[in-house]
């Protein structure tokens, strides 16, 4: 069966309602400004809502073609390849137009107002969205130096919050979205699908990564 997307990127229509069209031949389209009478609202703001707008997860582990933008970006900013690839599988399943329901784009799910304090002019363009987003994410790994889950977590649910917790916010969508950051990057959390609510990480003189709630000696 084809699928045909037609996705209007216009910011001032990225919290617009996703339509469907199924032709007789089984072609199906997709759009958020529909301009046939026979498309039929779908009920989700976004395609990555959705889910179809997400690439397959076979195309999910390597990052594909942006494999070079990864690796420019991870070597410039200091940040693990394998954690950026970890953060934009988890964010738009290496999708570079998808538009989250609160306005995120591109790859690496940058906010206009983010976007425009990194200099990102456009977020849909894999190379500046790329370089921005590992930009953010080494600050947020300078903000939280002792705890990865933290920088990850301030990633998604911001830093403010992070430090109003003192942890991991307690929002279901950013507990089930560190874990899968780390189980993407090979670090997964023990204990369920849920994080603690305070994450530690600590790296032992062979250079085994432990993340454990028992805070280390001499911290809170």
């Amino acid at each position: 069966m084809a699928i045909l997307l037609a996705i209007a990127v216009d910011v001032s229509r990225v919290g617009a309602e996703m339509y469907k069209l199924t032709e007789a031949d089984g072609t199906t389209h997709f759009t958020n400004a529909p301009t046939d009478p026979r498309y039929r609202r779908m009920g989700f703001t976004s395609g990555t809502a959705a889910g179809w707008l997400r690439l397959p997860a076979a195309a999910q582990g390597d990052g594909g073609p942006y494999v070079k933008e990864m690796n420019e970006a991870a070597q410039r900013y200091g940040v693990p390849v394998k954690l950026v690839s970890a953060v934009i599988r988890a964010e738009s399943g290496f999708n570079p137009r998808a538009v989250s329901r609160k306005g995120a784009q591109g790859l690496m799910q940058l906010m206009p107002t983010t976007a425009s304090i990194l200099g990102v002019r456009n977020s849909f363009d894999p190379r500046e969205n790329i370089d921005g987003g590992v930009r953010h994410l080494r600050g947020l790994i300078d903000r939280f130096p002792h705890s990865l889950p933290l920088a990850i977590a301030a990633y998604n649910a911001g830093e403010k919050a992070v430090t109003q917790y003192g942890g991991i916010p307690p929002f279901p969508e950013t507990q089930d979205y560190v874990t899968k950051v780390l189980q993407f990057y090979g670090s997964p959390v023990e204990g369920g699908t849920t994080p603690p609510t305070r994450i530690y990480q600590t790296v032992g003189p062979d250079g085994t990564v432990t993340y454990t709630n028992i805070p280390p000696r001499g911290r809170p």
